[in-house]
């Protein structure tokens, strides 16, 4: 027993990779997400018009940690066209004797949440016992967090399990001599790349439709817009998640080392599918979506199944998933020349 225990010991320190996987990664991660979550400094905007409201609110509303901005009257009357046309305005705060006091944001966010908190601690330090009603240009009070959050994860089971397929089957290829087979004959290396995401492509589309009639269907996930503009981005991103594994699967060297790169592959995008507010996020460190293909998957998900968009409002999204699978395409060519040089 002691010996066996001494082997598995040797052998552990001997991978580099899964030495770090248990003592590199851990941290990575933990230091991403205290980034990430740490204190943003955000400080949440509201529209009042100060001329409807008494001068002892509004002063207590600018003692909060709130940028308060004063808007007309002919803008305040309707408060969710005006968030619509500025995107910059977290919430509207209006009173009236007919509605009462309402405050009124784009959707259920965590900005949002924060600027009610704020105005309703202002509330409270003068009149305790009032009542603040909450509306929302997207979205209902009480939403499930399914409904709320679905679109992430319709976009994170997609990518992460033809990511996975898709990787450990191309390493399994390659170990069992069928690639180094196939590169024997005068196959190009772009049409090898290209019959493997193809392949598993077919695949990865019938889950991605599965996967979206499922949840709207049978889960009764919300979706404001049309399901065919979805159907489309899951299954760009679909293909995007086959080259993804390819790119990893060439530079593995068997299906352990494809798990052991999840960590520095896939987590780190789960931060930037929508979970948190890109501009929430501390230091800059939102613009790292740019670089994450479930950014672009997830944000045209959420356009059309909250927002209602068409493409016309999601085309840059879906030329984004193009390019990066486009890309990762060029990518996997070149890197096929460690097995064949032509």
């Amino acid at each position: 027993m002691i010996h066996l225990a001494k082997r598995v010991i040797r052998q552990t320190i001997n991978d580099k990779r899964s030495v770090m996987m248990i003592l590199v990664a851990p941290l990575l991660i933990l230091t991403l997400v205290y980034f990430l979550l740490g204190d943003s400094g955000y400080v949440p905007t509201i529209g009042i018009d100060k001329n409807a409201i008494p001068d002892s609110l509004v002063i207590a509303l600018e003692e909060q940690d709130l940028n308060v901005v004063d808007v007309t009257s002919n803008s305040i009357e309707h408060p969710k066209d005006y968030l619509k046309e500025h995107p910059d305005v977290d919430a509207i705060f209006t009173l009236s004797k007919n509605s009462g006091m309402t405050i009124t944001m784009y959707e259920p966010s965590t900005k949002g949440a924060k600027a009610a908190s704020e105005i309703q601690t202002a509330m409270g330090s003068l009149h305790p016992s009032a009542e603040i009603n909450m509306s929302y240009v997207y979205g209902t009070k009480g939403q499930s967090s399914f409904d709320s959050l679905g679109y992430v994860f319709l976009a994170l089971f997609s990518f992460f399990l033809v990511f996975i397929i898709s990787g450990m089957a191309l390493v399994r290829e390659r170990s069992g001599g069928t690639l180094e087979r196939l590169l024997m004959t005068p196959i190009k290396r772009g049409e090898v790349i290209l019959g493997y995401t193809l392949g598993y492509g077919v695949f990865a589309i019938v889950q991605a439709i599965i996967i979206v009639l499922y949840s709207i269907f049978v889960l009764q996930l919300s979706s404001v817009g049309n399901i065919g503009w979805i159907l489309l981005t899951m299954v760009l991103l679909a293909v995007t998640a086959v080259s993804f594994g390819a790119t990893i699967s060439i530079f593995a060297s068997s299906e352990l080392q494809v798990v052991q790169m999840i960590p520095f592959t896939i987590i780190p995008q789960v931060f930037f599918s929508g979970l948190i507010p890109l501009d929430l996020i501390p230091y800059q460190l939102g613009n790292l979506c740019y670089i994450m293909p479930i950014y672009y998957g997830a944000a045209a998900i959420k356009g059309v199944m909250v927002y209602g968009d068409g493409f016309m409002q999601i085309w840059g999204y879906l030329l984004g998933l193009i390019l990066y699978a486009f890309l990762l395409y060029l990518l996997n060519t070149q890197a096929l020349k460690k097995f064949r040089k032509l």
